[in-house]
């Protein structure tokens, strides 16, 4: 019984952040201060200190638990849906993570939409990927990381640097990923009433900011890792909730990893959350979900 309420808690206060949203005319400035708010779903890591760091021009985030390793990194995204949240709001979760996997995560601070539409998110990330390179990391001992579109550029990283003919991250942890820009998988309606977080009009207003270029198509591989080409992607552990609007995003995208035979294991969680890592430390069922992430990436990057 205790599972389960922590589990309604956490679904309660994340329903509290839309709702406060859902005053009329909130500028930007206002909407992004009280998403940033979510962070206080995270309980406060133990053990895991911080120190703010310039990648290569992108403002990001170490968080380093004690014992860490030095020769081994992950690259980690927030959410936010391009538009809203920073490092800031991902710090303790992403904290978490780390210290399940025994290393550091330098949280990425990317650019927002609208005044930075794509591909400005991606640019920074590999920008901060670059910068761990000149550290010395070998990118087979970086995991890239993130949940929502931070779970989207989390896999975005390794494709562009496929394209590129470049050696990609050694591992990805991508959660509650947005793989189907065309939104016309089910679950982005069928789920409305259960994800306390997202619905379609969020998920359009999110788009149409992010993808600025009237000439864009929405089933362009670039943009839906759905129509991807997956060749070559690292080892890939995907989680997301049973409860969110992209629980399709994630079940048709775990199959296309299938299809592609890239090494992975998909995690859906009964009754989860969208971004559900944002209970980290306070709900049982996440912190079991990030000793899962914790594992493979130690598995993976040799840690």
């Amino acid at each position: 019984m205790g599972v389960r309420r922590e589990a309604h808690e956490f679904a309660e206060f994340l329903a509290g952040v839309p709702a406060k949203l859902s005053v009329p005319g909130l500028d930007l400035a206002i909407v992004r201060d009280i998403v940033e708010s979510n962070h206080r779903a995270s309980k406060e890591p133990e053990g895991v200190t911080y120190a703010e760091v310039d990648a290569g021009g992108v403002p990001a985030l170490w968080a380093i638990p004690q014992g860490a390793g030095p020769d081994r990194a992950l690259l980690h995204f927030h959410f936010g849906g391009s538009v809203t949240a920073s490092m800031h709001s991902d710090r303790k979760a992403a904290g978490h993570i780390a210290k399940a996997a025994g290393v550091g995560s330098l949280v990425v601070d990317f650019r927002l939409a609208p005044e930075h539409p794509h591909p400005a998110q991606l640019d920074d990330a590999e920008t901060a990927y670059r910068w761990l390179l000149a550290q010395g990391y070998e990118p087979r001992n970086i995991g890239s990381t993130g949940h929502s579109i931070g779970g989207t550029l989390a896999v975005m990283l390794p494709l562009r640097l496929l394209a590129k003919g470049e050696p990609p991250p050694g591992a990805i942890v991508s959660i509650s990923p947005w793989t189907d820009l065309t939104m016309q998988l089910p679950a982005v309606d069928a789920n409305e009433a259960t994800d306390a977080m997202l619905s379609r009009a969020t998920l359009e207003r999110f788009r149409a900011a992010w993808l600025q270029d009237p000439a864009v198509d929405y089933a362009d591989p670039q943009i839906s890792l759905l129509q991807a080409d997956l060749t070559g992607l690292p080892p890939t552990a995907l989680h997301y909730g049973a409860y969110e609007t992209l629980a399709d995003d994630g079940a048709e995208f775990g199959r296309r990893l299938a299809d592609f035979k890239v090494t992975s294991e998909v995690h859906p969680m009964p009754e989860g959350q969208h971004s559900f890592i944002l209970g980290a430390g306070r709900v049982p069922e996440v912190d079991q979900a990030i000793q899962q992430m914790g594992q493979w990436l130690r598995k993976h990057l040799g840690a």
